[in-house]
């Protein structure tokens, strides 16, 4: 199992950017997949989740309105819009997959973590 993030970057208060999850190595449409952010000396924060069986999806409160995420079974890809960033969202971030078959929404029922994507948002 490995899950790949990427499209992290240094952005101003107010401006987007897409950060994409390509995984490998299961069954692509059997589980979901999470997006998570730590910010230093802050605790890891659950900041999404998709089903990709079902598109159905959740957000934490914090990133509601402004994120969205979106999977690409056939890319086997999972993206997160981020619009109207602010320097709050500064973190390096995470994507990774539930460890068993279905749709979870607790960070505790994730694991196989991918490398973190650094996003650094400007006031």
């Amino acid at each position: 199992v490995q899950l790949q993030a990427s499209g992290g970057g240094l952005v101003q208060t107010g401006g987007s950017l897409r950060l994409a999850c390509v995984a490998s190595g299961f069954i692509f449409h059997d589980y979901s997949i999470g997006w998570f952010r730590q910010a230093p000396g802050k605790a890891r924060e659950g900041v999404s989740i998709i089903s990709t069986a079902d598109g159905a999806t959740s957000y934490a409160d914090s990133v509601k309105g402004r994120f969205t995420t979106t999977s690409d079974n056939a890319k086997k890809t999972v993206y997160l819009q981020m619009n109207s960033l602010k320097p709050e969202d500064s973190a390096v971030y995470y994507c990774a997959r539930s460890l068993n078959i279905g749709t979870y929404y607790y960070s505790d029922e994730y694991g196989y973590w991918g490398q973190g994507t650094l996003v650094t948002v400007s006031s």
